[in-house]
């Protein structure tokens, strides 16, 4: 049987350069609508791949299983995984908590994190993706969850200061839809979610892509049920001893993105930041230190 503590899209991943071109095929689909794309019956996953219901059968025994209903068993455990709430997440690892002082635990998970995440970040689709939002051309959109608003609002803090045109979403049920009312084609939608999925960030992803817009997707490692709409996509790892989720390698791909626009565009941004300081200082924001 596979690694238990793998996903299937990093086993897909993993085997992808030793596939032949039908499974390939396969694979693409499956990892480009992961993970609903294999929910359903193996005719459907086939169909909706163009390719034949055996190429699934050999797919997923070159994965290590022994079939369809095996891959979609494990499949259907990460699911539950990812919908975890706070209480079942604690009760997980509070059983088998270590001895170790919970600084030291905690540190050893978010670095585990951290590295987990950089290893499968494609340094290719990381420079489009910061060529995007330090498009002039584009208007960016930031949209978070309950949680992960801090985070779109983190980055829209940021990228204001260095460009124009950046809008803070609100994710309230009927506060959303007249701040993407002008969102279109060439326009950017940065939308955060990790488990548990919210819904209001679904809906305005739908509502972006529809009007034209693309969609930069931060999601955890289960990935975001709105990456079928996602032309980018960054996936973090979170899990840490805790009954929520971790932030921290999500912050680190927040400023990192931070850092690569702000060199994009420094020539023009060098000037705005002057005036905001100077726009700042008038109005005595900040205390100078005595």
């Amino acid at each position: 049987m596979p690694d238990a503590a793998a996903t299937q899209e990093d086993r897909l991943r993993a085997a992808f350069d030793a596939l032949t071109p039908a499974e390939r095929q396969l694979a693409s689909h499956i990892l480009r609508h992961y993970p609903v794309a294999a929910l359903g019956s193996i005719t459907a996953l086939a169909r909706a791949a163009g390719v034949s219901t055996p190429t699934v059968v050999r797919l997923v025994r070159k994965l290590g299983f022994r079939g369809y209903s095996d891959f979609q068993s494990s499949l259907r455990g990460e699911v539950e995984e990812r919908l975890a709430s706070p209480l079942a997440k604690h009760d997980r690892w509070a059983g088998r908590a270590p001895e170790a002082h919970v600084l030291n635990s905690f540190a050893d998970a978010v670095l585990g994190n951290l590295q987990a995440t950089l290893a499968q970040v494609d340094h290719a689709e990381f420079d489009a993706i910061a060529a995007a939002l330090a498009d002039p051309g584009r208007r960016i959109y930031l949209v978070g969850g309950r949680i992960t608003q801090t985070l779109a609002a983190y980055l829209a803090t940021h990228l204001s200061m260095i460009r124009a045109g950046v809008r803070l979403v609100p994710d309230g049920a009927g506060s959303w839809q007249p701040v993407i009312l002008d969102l279109g084609p060439g326009d950017l939608l940065v939308a955060f979610d990790i488990r548990r999925y919210a819904t209001s960030v679904l809906q305005v992803v739908e509502a972006a892509a529809a009007q034209g817009g693309e969609v930069l997707l931060v999601t955890d490692q289960w990935v975001s049920p709105a990456a079928v709409h996602a032309r980018w996509r960054l996936s973090a790892h979170v899990e840490v001893p805790s009954a929520w989720d971790s932030s921290v390698a999500v912050l680190v791909l927040v400023e990192t993105l931070i850092a690569a626009v702000q060199a994009a565009v420094w020539d023009s941004a060098q000037p705005r930041i002057e005036r905001l300081e100077a726009l700042y200082a008038r109005t005595r924001v900040f205390r100078r230190p005595r």
